[in-house]
């Protein structure tokens, strides 16, 4: 179990596309029971990482840090529950060309269930870009409202940004990374209030991970 999360229960759910997943994100201590439930947030990892501590975020009903405010140019305002200084301490930053953590890039970390790096529990792994992009064409309207309406239940747990490892959108937008790799970064699964979509992301980012079984 070196590298799992093992904190997290293992509860099965069957997606509209006929797939198995978790029923909650890695990290999360329950479903969530709002788009915006604190408690079903998680952790949230850099691509291809094990759950080697990086990835916690510890959340309460506490305000946000002054320094977690969102990215300039967002005219949202952040009201989501976290607590100063519980995040990760060996996140690690990055803002050169490829903004990996890793210092030589590595595409096959979250391949399949057998990488040491898979932080799913056993039979489990991170989706493709295919296997998300099939459920987000399932929504029942195309941004974060469908995504909390849909079985996964995903909620909008926000991201830690690469540069400098700060928490920005929690409970505005959801960030969730698949296995799939594209050129220097990998495919995730992003929405908000207005859109949801399947984009390129640099892997040194803090996204939330929703485990598929194999």
């Amino acid at each position: 179990n070196i590298g799992k999360d093992t904190t997290t229960a293992v509860v099965d759910v069957v997606s509209t596309t006929g797939k198995i997943w978790m029923d909650r994100n890695l990290g999360a201590t329950k479903v969530a029971e709002s788009s915006d439930d604190a408690a079903a947030y998680g952790d949230l990892y850099q691509w291809g990482r094990a759950a080697d501590g990086h990835q916690v975020i510890v959340h309460t009903a506490a305000t946000l840090p002054n320094d977690a405010a969102p990215a300039a140019g967002s005219s949202s305002t952040v009201a989501g529950p976290v607590v100063a200084g519980t995040e990760g301490t060996n996140f690690i930053t990055n803002n050169t060309s490829t903004s990996d953590w890793l210092s030589v890039q590595d595409n096959n970390r979250w391949q399949n269930v057998a990488e040491v790096n898979n932080p799913c529990a056993s039979g489990y792994r991170l989706p493709t870009e295919t296997e998300l992009n099939n459920e987000v064409l399932a929504f029942t309207s195309n941004n974060a409202d469908g995504a909390y309406d849909s079985q996964l239940k995903l909620p909008v747990a926000g991201l830690r940004l690469y540069s400098n490892g700060k928490l920005y959108f929690v409970g505005i937008s959801g960030y969730y990374w698949s296995s799939t790799v594209i050129d220097t970064k990998a495919r995730s699964l992003f929405f908000s209030s207005s859109v949801s979509a399947i984009t390129s992301s640099e892997r040194s980012y803090g996204f939330s991970v929703r485990c598929i079984k194999n």
